[in-house]
């Protein structure tokens, strides 16, 4: 089915209306600072990419396919002709609604978004704008989003959709497709007969909308952008809409793909953390990377230390199932919501900077809750607190921490072990509403030295493994694609000239690859790197001074550490770097 004529020309004169002025109206601005304040109390949420490449699952025509489950169209280059007969293999008749919602709301999840039309072009709803979509096209011939919008609701959770607005492989004026379509393309007619009328139906039959989260901007212009913007803010001013809408458009900072700023980040306003529970998005059947609940947990906690939200992904099979361990670790992290959430939900950043994986800090109006990530043993010292500190204790149980406060410097007594591996939770009460926090130690201030743990980093590729016995990544294998490296986010807060310092230990009889650590600019090309050999340090930890500076703008997306040549030295452990101020 597509739009009539009327249809087409109706909706290009709504668009040009609708197109952005400088600012939006005081009731835009209104219902988005609310809905705003609304996500920030949120914190969690649960991302879904479902779709059509949920039946291949990481493989096409008996041949694995490296990468994530959902770009297999993209990666084998797969005819727009043969890529839509999977369509009449779909039919997710496990699928249930109701066990999805309340999947994401026994795992203390406050929201979810779901895919509504991935950059493979089909619609999982029904589509009245574009006959490639789960209604029409498929055995299942029913809407899904309808049941898991009403689910939602029925359990308080926010809804949204993910909606890939510029990259279209199915379409020739979509972004993406220069196997079946000539590279050269005009993106307004599809804007306007596909991109357009399907926002526009997300908008109007699925209730309410916590947000729609756009993805690849591209090449789309400021006008088109603004186009779509006000198309959302006309229907539903309260609807947020991420930073990948493009051009600045946005309500609030998308981040990239699991990628966690290094330090509190809150001079741009709201951001949120898109992230994984194994390796890919979409479901893989060989991807059996799951992450471990101690591990997201603790970025849960760090994330939200950081003055962000974590929005954590499951990629359901094709008959419409999420894997049994997806729900088993989301489970997991909701028992821990369920006893720590006090800690997590409608609280705001750390007054503290960030250095080291010990702890981080979240607050609320006269209290301070302190995740001890990694257990430093009979104390903790905290450095800065001026505040005057009045009792603490560990939030699960309520019993009493002994504590000592002198020249700035708060010790808390502990247990010898842990009392929760994942996350342990003491409760500081002081004397003033915000914290203070001396100079040298607050948030959106750097150390002399501040040490970037493999912890923070984004692993990036299908080997590369973080070991919590070690605090160290290892598993750097290169390939032609999906090569396995590490990622630091700056985000603005490391400009700077550093020396550089690496701690890792490798094995004698792998010693010699060559290393690359560099940094990235949104602006241009890597422009910066230090390299040198992986020396043996006969399997234990060293730290050795890497020669030349780091030079690191406020235009840095990342640093970066990678093998290159070859990968012989791939199972060496990477513990952290330092950056160290001349």
């Amino acid at each position: 089915m597509s739009w009539s004529r009327f249809g087409r020309i109706g909706l290009v004169a709504m668009m040009i209306a609708l197109a952005l002025p400088a600012q939006d109206s005081a009731q835009v601005k209104a219902e988005t600072e609310k809905a705003l304040r609304h996500f920030d109390d949120n914190k969690f949420g649960l991302f879904i990419h479902w779709g059509l490449y949920a039946i291949p699952a990481g493989e096409w025509k008996g041949k694995y396919v490296r990468g994530i489950g959902e770009w297999i169209m993209f990666r084998e280059k797969i005819p727009v002709t043969e890529y839509e007969g999977l369509a009449r293999q779909f039919n997710p008749v496990k699928f249930n609604g109701e066990e999805w919602a309340q999947l994401a709301k026994d795992a203390g999840m406050k929201y979810m978004v779901i895919t509504s039309k991935h950059h493979d072009g089909f619609a999982m709803f029904g589509s009245k704008a574009s006959g490639y979509n789960i209604v029409d096209r498929t055995p299942f011939k029913r809407d899904p989003m309808k049941d898991l919008s009403a689910a939602c609701a029925r359990r308080g959770l926010d809804f949204g959709f993910y909606y890939s607005q510029d990259q279209d492989w199915h379409e020739a004026g979509g972004r993406g497709n220069n196997w079946d379509f000539p590279e050269k393309r005009d993106a307004q007619p599809y804007l306007n007969n596909k991109v357009f009328p399907q926002v526009k139906e997300i908008l109007g039959g699925y209730g309410k909308l916590g947000l729609i989260w756009f993805d690849t901007p591209g090449l789309l212009s400021i006008p088109q952008v603004d186009s779509l913007r006000g198309m959302v803010k006309q229907l539903q001013p309260s609807c947020l809409i991420n930073s990948r809408i493009g051009h600045g458009r946005g309500d609030y900072t998308q981040t990239g793909d699991n990628a966690i700023p290094i330090q509190v980040y809150v001079a741009d306003g709201k951001w949120e953390v898109p992230a994984t529970l194994n390796d890919t998005w979409g479901f893989k059947k060989n991807d059996q990377n799951w992450k471990d609940p101690r591990d997201l947990i603790g970025k849960l906690a760090d994330i939200v230390s950081k003055g962000g939200n974590y929005l954590l992904n499951v990629g359901p099979t094709s008959e419409g199932v999420i894997p049994k361990p997806s729900q088993e670790i989301l489970r997991t992290m909701g028992k821990w919501l369920a006893v720590n959430g006090e800690s997590i939900y409608g609280t705001s950043a750390s007054p503290f900077m960030i250095n080291g994986i010990t702890w981080r800090a979240t607050a609320k109006p006269g209290k301070l809750f302190i995740h001890i990530l990694n257990w430093p043993g009979r104390s903790l010292k905290i450095e800065g607190l001026e505040s005057k500190v009045t009792r603490a204790s560990l939030l699960a149980g309520k019993a009493a921490v002994k504590f000592t406060q002198k020249a700035g410097m708060l010790e808390l007594a502990l247990p010898a072990k842990a009392p929760d591996v994942n996350d342990t939770v003491v409760v500081v009460e002081i004397a003033d509403s915000q914290a203070k926090v001396a100079d040298g130690h607050r948030a959106g201030q750097l150390p002399a030295r501040l040490d970037l743990f493999a912890w923070e980093s984004r692993l990036r590729g299908e080997e590369v493994r973080y070991d919590f016995v070690t605090q160290s990544a290892h598993g750097f294998r290169r390939f032609q694609s999906e090569t396995n490296m590490l990622y630091w986010y700056p985000y603005k807060a490391l400009e700077g000239s550093y020396q550089v310092e690496l701690t890792y230990a490798c094995d004698d009889a792998v010693a010699g690859s060559n290393y690359r650590l560099f940094v990235d600019d949104r602006s241009k090309p890597a422009n910066g790197s230090i390299e040198g050999v992986i020396n043996g340090t006969g399997g234990k930890f060293v730290t050795v001074k890497l020669p030349g500076r780091l030079d690191v703008t406020k235009q840095t997306n990342t640093i970066a550490f990678q093998l290159q040549g070859d990968d012989k030295s791939a199972p060496m452990k990477l513990r952290k770097i330092t950056l160290v101020r001349p």
